[in-house]
């Protein structure tokens, strides 16, 4: 359930630490080495309860962060801490102790489902990996599980094929929350759905966010959803974190000059406001090689020379209002 406005939960359950992931290239005719810069330098604290929401344009490394937190992805250097506990050199067997607790929620859910296997099946696999009860148990709770997230019975013995694209996400957040986890990252869950679905889907998971007491990261690129489900909002420009506040000041005072062209492209229901639209010139730079200083200052309305030259720090400037921005 969405935080009131400004109250933001003071118990931290991740905190990921300077985050990179560099993608190595071929090489090229010379031997050169080149690599893909997914994310640099990135730093949040997601605390317990809450809906983190990630947002930015396709490319940003949104989805690369939410990996490297769950460590389906190496980071190149930097720190996840769960529950206070380092989990970026576990080991496999340590990996999986805390593996229940964080699970994902991927975009294409019909791609995360194995088409042989029923889905009934696919739901109890969790259970079965981490021994978590007996065949009985599995099934009862199964059943449970798809009544928490609004299918029947008789699903029990259909195949993927044979469901919906908003059904087979509500199979997918059932054989997540099979092993009781804490933490679920939201992998663009409902942009792949038609917008009546993603409502109820938005809904189920605020319903189970409720019932089962779990924090979620939620990675969109859709601003609206991101306003609906979110208690924070972090904004991502070509792998930095350029700024992060509560999501109703987010909306209401955005500060960096990324965050405000972002939102102003959001339209408006009401036809008697009037917003203004800005209009960022170029096209975003290539994560190969990527600008000097701030990596948003050629598309800048705003920049200055300071920009070209320096990377802005991500300062605090309010209760959980950071910026990267030397214009701020």
């Amino acid at each position: 359930m969405q935080l009131e406005t400004n109250e933001v939960k003071e118990t931290p359950l991740l905190q990921a630490s300077n985050l990179v992931k560099h993608f190595p290239m071929k090489r090229g005719y010379f031997g050169e080495k080149s690599y893909v810069k997914a994310v640099s330098d990135l730093s949040l604290t997601i605390y317990q309860g809450e809906t983190y929401g990630l947002v930015g344009e396709s490319g940003c490394g949104k989805s690369t962060t939410g990996r490297m937190i769950l460590r389906l992805l190496e980071p190149t250097s930097g720190s996840v801490r769960y529950r206070g506990k380092e989990v970026t050199h576990f080991s496999e067997e340590e990996l999986r102790s805390i593996r229940k607790e964080m699970q994902i929620i991927f975009q294409d859910p019909y791609s995360a489902l194995n088409p042989r296997k029923k889905i009934g099946k696919a739901i109890q696999e969790p259970m079965s990996i981490y021994n978590i009860g007996d065949a009985k148990q599995h099934k009862e709770a199964v059943l449970e599980l798809l009544r928490k997230v609004g299918l029947q019975p008789e699903h029990y013995d259909r195949y993927p094929h044979e469901f919906s694209g908003g059904q087979r996400q509500r199979i997918v957040l059932a054989r997540a929350l099979a092993v009781h986890p804490a933490f679920i990252v939201c992998d663009e869950p409902v942009s792949a759905l038609d917008v009546s679905i993603q409502s109820q889907i938005l809904n189920l998971l605020e319903q189970l966010q409720e019932d089962f007491e779990l924090t979620y990261l939620f990675i969109a690129h859709d601003l609206s959803v991101v306003r609906h489900i979110s208690d924070r909002v972090g904004v991502m420009y070509l792998g930095h974190l350029v700024e992060e506040a509560p999501t109703d000041v987010l909306f209401s005072e955005p500060l960096h000059p990324y965050t405000r062209a972002l939102l102003s492209a959001v339209p408006e229901p009401n036809p008697k406001k009037r917003r203004e639209r800005i209009v960022l010139s170029g096209d975003v730079p290539s994560p190969i090689n990527l600008p000097s200083g701030c990596v948003f200052h050629p598309r800048c309305p705003q920049a200055i020379e300071t920009c070209k030259k320096e990377v802005p720090i991500l300062r605090e400037l309010a209760k959980h209002h950071r910026v990267a921005c030397h214009l701020i």
